[in-house]
């Protein structure tokens, strides 16, 4: 395969993630009723995802810097096999969920000047780590399908260059995936 059908493909996949991902924010799609514990249990499972792939990413950096090249790529092919799990989870739970605002105690959608007081500045700290890992992970996407198939084509100068760049994001985005849960998870109320 050339580098140019490479690139359109992961341009391609990129692109249509992002394009549903919007789509479901904007709630215009029908959905099917679904039971609130598959509600409660989709974003914890998501959060589970994301802890597992930091913790793999970090493995596969130790195992590389170390030489273990082998573990290296399991770890990886782990790590990636986990985030596309999680990107199908993190689909189905924004398209059947309701938005979720935080701060939101009675779950009616706005906040009222009494939720926002309980709620205080760190609302402003939610949405800093959660604007920085939207924008953070709709632009990884496409830098993990290039540095795996860098990897798993054994192109490591090209490898290399793309994963100084895509390890740090990724990671970031792993980690705040599970601090974003954490700060969320209170206010959800299906």
């Amino acid at each position: 395969m050339s580098d140019k059908f490479i690139f359109r493909f992961v341009a391609g996949i990129s692109v249509f993630v992002f394009v549903v991902v919007v789509i479901l924010s904007m709630k215009v799609l029908p959905k099917p009723h679904v039971s609130s514990e598959l509600l409660y249990f989709l974003p914890k499972l998501n959060a589970i995802l994301n802890g597992s792939c930091s913790v793999l990413l970090l493995l596969s950096l130790y195992f590389i810097t170390h030489g273990k090249v082998v573990l290296h790529k399991r770890t990886n092919i782990l790590a990636f096999t986990l985030s596309s799990l999680f990107l199908v989870s993190y689909i189905l739970f924004h398209w059947l969920a309701p938005e979720t605002r935080f701060g939101d105690l009675n779950a009616d959608g706005s906040l009222s000047p009494e939720e926002k007081s309980a709620a205080g500045n760190i609302r402003y700290v939610y949405y800093v780590i959660l604007i920085t890992h939207i924008i953070l992970a709709a632009g990884v996407l496409p830098l993990i399908l290039l540095s795996f198939y860098r990897g798993l084509q054994m192109q490591i100068a090209k490898h290399k260059k793309l994963v100084r760049w895509t390890f740090p994001i990724w990671l970031y985005v792993t980690i705040t995936g599970v601090i974003v849960y954490m700060m969320i998870a209170p206010y959800y109320n299906f």
